[in-house]
């Protein structure tokens, strides 16, 4: 029998885009904007994402090294604020083992010319198989990933 256990924990990035919080805004809510980033390392294989944007809509997207396992997102949007808001409950999975479940919250505001995200994040981290600081470190990959898509 494997030894259950959970770790919560909570991480706040906050960031600042030269970039208009309308525009930060689209690159989340356009299903071709966002599959542009929203996606794993460049050598990692990858499946369609696919993203319904609204409230009660679903997001997906997998991908893993070559011959690794496959990391599975799985979300559904909670709360969408245009411009402003967006809370999605999401879990993870390597192959077919749940190793996680969060709420995200991204928080956009005026920044001057530019916007300030807030991103916070509360999981629960499932048998050892993920933690709050590999999950942090891939979430601000995502947001680096983010600011190049929004500075071409």
């Amino acid at each position: 029998m494997t030894k259950r256990s959970t770790t919560h924990a909570t991480f706040v990035i906050e960031r600042e885009y030269a970039h208009p919080p309308a525009k930060v805004f689209a690159a989340y809510a356009d299903p071709k904007k966002k599959a542009k980033w929203f996606v794993g390392p460049e050598d990692w294989e990858k499946s369609n994402h696919k993203l319904d944007f609204r409230v009660g809509g679903k997001e997906s997207v997998s991908g893993g090294p070559p011959g690794g396992p496959v990391h599975y997102y799985n979300g559904e949007i909670w709360d969408i604020v245009e411009n402003e808001r967006i809370v999605i409950g999401y879990d993870m999975h390597l192959d077919q083992t749940r190793i996680s479940v969060s709420l995200g919250t991204t928080e956009i505001r005026p920044n001057g010319a530019g916007a300030r995200l807030i991103y916070t994040e509360q999981g629960v981290y499932l048998d050892g198989y993920d933690d709050a600081g590999s999950r942090e470190r891939g979430t601000r990959e995502l947001l680096d990933q983010l600011e190049t898509f929004l500075n071409t």
